[in-house]
């Protein structure tokens, strides 16, 4: 048996961020409807609440294509890659709700 670790930080209501062993995601919505942002991709849940009964669609993300030229090797290249638009997103809501949440404190 493994390990398991999972925590949800709500920032406000229908945000909440959720840290696990391997890594974070943001989920937006309420009860019933939400969509969850995180390294796997993006997860849809829709689902009547009380009931147990949930549909769940997970939308991988797309790689950026590589073309690389004959006889050229760039070591470190992954490195200087910039994030995706996913984690950038993430990163805004985050910053923008703890911006807000001290601010109304």
């Amino acid at each position: 048996m493994g390990f398991r670790f999972r925590r949800s930080i709500r920032l406000l209501p229908g945000i909440r961020v959720n840290l696990g062993k391997r890594g974070a995601s943001l989920s937006l919505g309420r009860r019933g409807a939400h969509v969850t942002i995180g390294p796997t991709g993006t997860r849809t849940t829709v689902g009547l609440p009380g009931t147990g009964l949930s549909y769940t669609h997970l939308q991988r993300p797309h790689g950026p294509i590589v073309e690389e030229a004959a006889g050229e090797d760039t070591p470190g290249e992954d490195a200087a890659r910039p994030a995706s638009p996913v984690w950038r997103l993430l990163l805004l809501l985050v910053l923008g709700a703890l911006l807000y949440r001290l601010l109304a404190s």
